[in-house]
């Protein structure tokens, strides 16, 4: 059964989608349903046995997902956890599917009620999906000011990336810039925003720095906390600091002993994708170890929302939605969607970039301005991969500096 079969879809109130610029493309609104699956999942979960106890006391999650935490978050996955609240709060905001070149895309696209927003869209990565941005989506429309008085809201738009979640998947030879292709049409030509701001992070940067490179005429601003670039130090002659120190440190230390997942996907997708296809506690291994190895330590304390439940929600959606091999696809999609050499955007627009202490890849400022007009770099000590769930505060504030530059821009 398609799982497009388990959307309904339904008419919503409130503030709902941008008049569509093109009579061509049709917006249908739509509410998730996934509620008939999931006794089928927690039966599932219940009857996957795990070993009573690890094979190598001691280790941790060094070698990949460790057994203790797996097993709790089994047992609360089974008796703490409840798909139908999360499904509710995902619900409270306005998801909406269009067709553009074939393909069903999804996307939430939230108004600010205040004139003047900035059209924001947010692009995720893997094993990420439309569900990291959510709690910054309200404090992006509603009004700020900024140290210099500037007043700044979005329209906030976040799609979920072809294969992802409730976007069809994408022919095999489809690439981030066919992707980026497609969101383009979706901004100018479904939702009329001919002038709008990026963001991206994983392979949602390399969506968004192919739309900075390709598409200038209508991206005014651009921020990443990710670039599709191999983050390579060695060939450069520049002096860190303590927090960059550890930064690069740790970059390095998942190209060593972290990347297994990444030579699995680009190879061999469909393997691992049948292999755990049916198998939620399986997605949860195999994901759930990225949420919490990639993530600061401090996880789960504020600022951070990377609880239990949070990782629970994303596991749950890629089962529920049938996703999983579409989604690990990408790797081999865009084997070569991480650049060795960097290449400068052909634009002058600006390009700001965050950075967090514990994310599995670093760009230093004077490797950044390599590939784009850097007008602005922050480098935040807690955090890690995943921004919008692991320091949302953070992103927040420097996803507001683009309107710094929006009227500068020379777009």
């Amino acid at each position: 059964m398609s799982r497009f079969i388990l959307l309904s879809l339904l008419g919503l109130s409130a503030v709902s989608a941008a008049p569509v610029k093109n009579a061509s493309f049709q917006v249908r609104p739509f509410k998730v349903d996934l509620s008939n699956e999931v006794p089928r999942m927690l039966d599932l979960i219940k009857n996957t046995r795990l070993p009573e106890t690890p094979e190598w006391p001691g280790i941790g999650n060094s070698y990949g997902m460790d057994l203790d935490v797996l097993k709790s978050l089994q047992n609360e996955w089974l008796h703490g956890y409840s798909w139908q609240n999360d499904q509710s709060y995902i619900n409270s905001f306005h998801h909406f599917t269009t067709t553009i070149e074939k393909q069903t895309v999804h996307f939430i696209h939230e108004k600010s009620p205040h004139p003047n927003a900035i059209p924001l869209i947010l692009f995720h990565g893997w094993p990420g999906s439309f569900l990291e941005f959510l709690p910054i989506v309200t404090n992006l429309t509603q009004s700020a000011q900024l140290p210099d008085g500037t007043l700044v809201s979005f329209d906030v738009i976040i799609p979920s990336l072809p294969g992802f979640a409730f976007s069809s998947a994408p022919p095999a030879n489809w690439t981030a810039d066919d992707t980026a292709r497609i969101m383009n049409t979706l901004m100018v030509e479904v939702l009329g925003y001919d002038l709008y701001a990026i963001h991206g992070t994983d392979w949602g940067s390399a969506v968004a720095w192919s739309l900075y490179d390709r598409f200038s005429s209508h991206v005014r601003a651009s921020h990443f906390a990710f670039l599709p670039f191999a983050p390579n130090l060695a060939d450069t002659n520049i002096t860190l600091d303590a927090l960059e120190t550890f930064e690069a440190a740790r970059a390095q230390e998942w190209s060593a002993t972290g990347n297994g997942y990444f030579i699995e996907q680009i190879t061999e997708p469909n393997t691992i994708g049948l292999a755990l296809y049916d198998n939620p506690v399986g997605q949860l291994a195999w994901v759930g170890s990225k949420f919490i190895i990639w993530s600061d330590p401090r996880q789960g304390t504020p600022p951070s929302v990377i609880t239990h439940n949070e990782i629970l929600r994303s596991i749950s959606l890629y089962y529920l939605t049938k996703s999983f091999i579409s989604a690990a696809f990408m790797y081999a999609q865009n084997s070569a969607g991480f650049k060795t050499e960097y290449v400068k955007a052909k634009t002058d627009a600006p390009m700001l970039m965050s950075a967090f202490k514990y994310n599995v890849g670093f760009w230093p400022p004077e490797v950044a301005a390599k590939v784009g007009n850097l007008v602005e770099y922050k480098n935040h000590d807690f955090g890690g991969h995943f921004p919008g769930l692991d320091n949302p505060p953070a992103l927040i504030e420097d996803l507001r500096d683009i309107s710094l530059y929006w009227n500068r821009s020379s777009v």
